[in-house]
């Protein structure tokens, strides 16, 4: 695997894609709240120390996951999934905002009782005013994940990076819960991550990603203070990123 120059350093503007999964903590299935305060509470910390103008985008597979209903159509399943990432969205702000952080959700289907309608100077405005900004329902359109979601609203924002939370270190070769033997990968460009179906994200969001020229770094969401760490500009998990050639 051909290793990219990994840019590190503290970043202004930051997109943050949280699975629908990380909010189920210990549980089975729903919003493990005292997870959800935990990582407020880690959050108000990493704002209140860097000024960091945060957005996240929130994923909804703690409640269901729209490809995997079989006995509907696909694109009924999509707009129940993004649904879900409503859910989510509230929980996170009403958790937020109990931390003394001042939040925001945009959400790309009108739902005008619960969240505003996405506007993208409305969402780059609140960021401006140091308002966390959480982007709910996807992109809007069925047949497109929230890892598209997360790449094309950090696009629209003009995010210094967008930082992948998982449940391990960063990208290995194979999934090492499974594979002791998987190679992790401190850097990894684009077209290696494509080619080789790393599956850092789906293959239009990284392909998003690569046109606009945004890294994606991939890290530990549980691990305490890997958040800052990597907003710092620390060596943190793995840095997806440049072209494919060698340097």
């Amino acid at each position: 695997m051909v290793s990219c120059m990994s840019e590190r350093r503290p970043y202004k503007r930051v997109l943050l894609k949280l699975s629908g999964e990380a909010l189920k903590g210990s549980q089975d299935f729903g919003i493990d709240y005292g997870f959800v305060a935990s990582l407020a509470d880690e959050i108000a910390g990493v704002v209140a120390d860097t000024k960091v103008e945060l957005a996240i985008v929130i994923g909804g597979g703690n409640f269901m996951r729209g490809a995997k209903q079989k006995d509907i159509d696909q694109a009924v399943a999509d707009y129940m999934g993004m649904l879900t990432t409503m859910v989510n969205a509230m929980a996170l702000q009403a958790v937020f905002e109990k931390h003394g952080l001042p939040t925001r959700v945009l959400s790309a289907l009108q739902i005008q009782e619960v969240a505003e309608t996405y506007i993208r100077r409305r969402a780059i405005r609140h960021l401006e005013k140091g308002r966390v900004v959480i982007f709910a329902c996807g992109t809007g359109n069925p047949f497109f994940t929230t890892d598209t979601a997360a790449a094309l609203r950090g696009a629209e924002i003009d995010a210094d990076v967008i930082l992948k939370a998982t449940n391990v270190e960063g990208v290995y070769s194979a999934d090492p819960h499974k594979d002791p033997t998987a190679k992790f990968y401190e850097t990894v460009t684009f077209t290696e991550t494509l080619t080789a179906d790393l599956r850092v994200m789906d293959a239009t969001a990284i392909s998003l990603c690569r046109e606009n020229k945004i890294p994606i770094i991939v890290f530990d969401l549980h691990k305490k203070g890997n958040i800052l760490r990597v907003i710092s500009g620390e060596k943190v998990g793995t840095f997806v990123g440049g072209d494919s050639h060698a340097t």
